[in-house]
């Protein structure tokens, strides 16, 4: 759905406040439109890219990519404020988008045009010095879950996953073990017994597309300290 540019370029500033470096002409110059999305929709992909940079204003997206096998995996996290780091080095390098945004909370988003998007960061220093500010503290995050994937056990990648997406006051989740299996870096007959195991220790309670955590201090301490 899309929603009034005026009002968004003031929710743009307020989220990505360099950009106010880009005049009134070259912001209309730039073609922006915005638009809000649900929670599962896929929000960017490479055909977007192709044409499109993009702002995230609201909400969290998952930079996903499309493996060899077909699998779909979690190589990030978006969020509010933040810029696609796939996004950002793929139009560099004139490369195409490897990855795709997929909603995972309702969202907003800036769309423009890919020339502009491109060109603002190399001519304003200011956007530049923080929008690859961003890469890097996206890279670290990266680094990180990908060193998770890497060391912690299953149920411990699980738990963390199921632990940040839900809180005390909001405990249940919609998501799908696919989804879970995508960011914990399994497959989802394997996410699916270890649920199960979680559900028969009282721990979470599942159903169709959702997980509800019902002691959460046993998940927790599943992460150690």
């Amino acid at each position: 759905m899309e929603f009034d540019i005026q009002q968004s370029r003031a929710s743009l500033l307020k989220a990505f406040p360099y950009l106010s470096a880009v005049s009134d002409a070259e912001w209309l110059a730039a073609q922006p439109f915005a638009v809000s999305f649900p929670a599962k929709a896929r929000l960017f992909n490479k055909d977007d890219a192709s044409r499109y940079g993009m702002f995230l204003l609201s909400g969290t997206a998952r930079i996903t990519l499309i493996e060899d096998n077909g699998n779909e995996s979690v190589l990030n996290l978006l969020n509010s404020g933040e810029v696609c780091s796939l996004l950002v080095l793929s139009g560099l390098s004139d490369r195409e988008y490897p990855g795709s945004l997929i909603a995972e909370t309702d969202v907003e988003a800036i769309f423009l045009s890919k020339s502009s998007f491109l060109r603002w960061i190399q001519q304003y220093e200011s956007i530049r010095n923080a929008i690859f500010g961003g890469l890097l503290d996206g890279t670290l995050r990266m680094s990180e879950l990908l060193r998770g994937r890497q060391t912690m056990p299953l149920e411990a990648r699980l738990a963390k996953a199921i632990l940040r997406a839900s809180s005390e006051e909001e405990p249940r989740l919609a998501v799908t073990h696919k989804e879970l299996a995508a960011e914990s870096g399994s497959v989802r007959e394997v996410v699916s017994r270890t649920l199960l195991r979680f559900q028969r220790k009282g721990w979470i309670v599942t159903g169709r597309g959702w997980v509800e955590v019902t002691r959460r201090s046993d998940l927790e301490a599943l992460l150690g300290d």
